[in-house]
Parts: C-alpha cells; structure tokens; sequence
C-alpha cells in the first residue's frame, strides 16, 4: 500500500497544475504529450526478449485502455464540467475495480465491494457539495468512460501479471505506454493547431512533471502497488487522492477547504481500508 500512498500524492499535485493547462490546450494534446514523455522514460528500459507477440500486444491493449482512453475521456470532461466536478465524479472508480474483478471472478465479495462504497462516500464527504445540473450529463458521461476505462485497465494488468509472474514491470511498461500513445496521437494530430501552439516555460514545466513524474513514475509505481494489494484495498487507493488533493491545495496553492468534511472523509477512507484489509478469523483445526 505505501507505493500507491505515493503516487495518490503525486497525482494530488496533477489536479492544481493541470488546471492551468486545460484552458489553453486541446485536451488531446495534453493527452499525448503527457503520456509520449512517459513512454520516453521507460522505453530505454524495454526488453522484448522472451516475450511472445501475443503478450506484447496485450500489454499495448491495456495501456490504450487504461491511459489512452482514459485521458481522453477525463481531458475532454473538461469542456462540460467544472474542475471540482470531475473530481466528484472520478469517484466511481473503486466501484468499478471491485465490481470489474468480481465479474472475472465470477464471484462477489462484500467486504471488498463494501470497502469500495465507504471509499466513495468518504470522498464524496470532503468533495460534494451540490448536485450537479442537467447541463452536465455529457461530461458525466465522458468522466465515467474515463473511470471505466482506468478501472478496467488496471484489473486486466494485474491478471496478466498474475499469470505472467516471470515478467518484469519495467521491463515491459514502455509497451503499456506505447499503446496508449499510438491511441492519443492520432487524436491530437487531427485536432491541434500546432502552428498556433505556443508553449511557455511554465507550461513546459507543467507538462514535464504530469509526464515524467505523474504519468511516467506515477503509473508504473500505481500499477506495480495494484500487484500487492487486494482488490478492496485498490478500489479504496484510487480515491485516497481526493483528500490529498485538498490537504495539497491548502498547503500549497492556498485554497480553502471544509476541515470538518476533509476529517470526516479521511475517517471514513482509513476505515475502508481497514475493512479492505481484513480477513476472516481462520477455524483452528479439532
């Protein structure tokens, strides 16, 4: 759990500094440059030797899925909803991670599906504030795509590793990158005017760190956490960086938050994980 602790910090930090660059820039292009500089990282790592096609194109599949699709859903919410909104509705992805690896199961747990609920309503406690309008439905749409999309990719990851345990996560992650980049930058290329596309140092820098910190080392440490921890204790993580995220804003970008609704969320996730974690007494044998 202390690898997926953090990378939620490091994505706390992603929601302040990516504000600034949804306004100016096609959310495409923050798409593909995000996750071409991410690929950058790992490919000097990436060792084909060994593995089949068939695992490699798989490895692809997922990371077209989980990032790829994923971050051009999330990125084009955007143009519907307002930033605190998205937040808010990223709030489902623990329920689909749970119910994802319950259906490849065949199975339902409900300590695990009952961790991913408290995960929600503890976020939902230090983030919701309204309902959201009518006018919204579209981007709640794109947004559920978006977590659907990171849920389904991260269960078909750690199945893949769980029957593939001689690979090495780093050894193969540029081939999870590669994929979701081949999907974003055809994307990117149709809708942004590169000749009108004017990149400052701070936007540099921006893009720099949700590339090569966010996404570069944040993913693959997220996706190598998802490997260690069963799946009630993943579906908690992925909101564990909503009240991080507000203890970031407060601390470093001087926002203002509700402390009572910050602690009552953060009581209600520690709880969730505890209940992820646990497990049934075992029977002594007579």
């Amino acid at each position: 759990m202390p690898l997926l602790l953090l990378v939620s910090l490091l994505w706390a930090f992603s929601f302040g500094l990516i504000k600034h660059l949804t306004a100016g820039f096609d959310g495409a292009f923050i798409s593909a440059a995000r996750l071409g500089l991410a690929l950058l990282v790992f490919l000097p790592f990436l060792r084909l030797r060994g593995i089949a096609p068939r695992t490699a194109f798989a490895l692809a599949g997922i990371g077209a899925l989980q990032f790829g699709l994923m971050y051009l859903a999330y990125n084009e919410s955007f143009r519907f909803l307002k930033s605190h909104e998205v937040a808010v509705f990223t709030l489902t992805t623990p329920i689909f991670v749970t119910l994802l690896a319950d259906a490849f199961d065949r199975t339902l747990r409900g300590p695990a599906l009952g961790a991913a609920v408290l995960a929600v309503l503890g976020g939902a406690a230090i983030v919701v504030r309204s309902a959201p309008t009518a006018g919204t439905f579209t981007g709640v749409v794109l947004i559920q795509l978006s977590n659907l999309a990171f849920a389904l990719g991260q269960v078909l990851y750690r199945r893949l590793r769980a029957t593939r345990p001689e690979l090495r996560d780093r050894d193969v992650f540029a081939l999870v990158y590669l994929g979701a980049f081949a999907l974003t930058l055809p994307v990117s290329l149709a809708r942004t005017d590169f000749a009108a596309l004017l990149l400052t140092p701070p936007n540099l820098a921006i893009l720099f760190y949700l590339g090569l910190i966010a996404s570069g080392l944040g993913f693959f440490l997220w996706n190598i956490g998802a490997t260690r921890v069963p799946a009630g204790t993943l579906a908690v993580m992925n909101n564990a960086k909503i009240p991080l995220a507000v203890a970031v804003s407060l601390l470093v970008f001087g926002e203002t938050a509700d402390l009572t609704r910050l602690a009552i969320g953060g009581v209600v996730l520690g709880f969730a994980v505890w209940l992820a974690e646990r497990r049934p007494p075992q029977r002594s044998s007579l």
